[in-house]
């Protein structure tokens, strides 16, 4: 009984560390890319 119990703790715990990892990818997804990156891929563009 007490092996279920720490199943279900686990699983709970595993269920909040995804959650949260969910959210942090999340939040960088939708960063826009700084103009530092966006001028090197301009200049990178202009040497093809």
């Amino acid at each position: 009984m007490n092996n279920k119990r720490e199943e279900r703790k686990r699983a709970a715990i595993e269920r909040q560390i995804d959650e949260n990892l969910r959210r942090v990818y999340e939040q960088d997804a939708v960063q826009e890319v700084p103009d530092r990156f966006l001028a090197l891929l301009e200049q990178l563009r202009e040497q093809e």
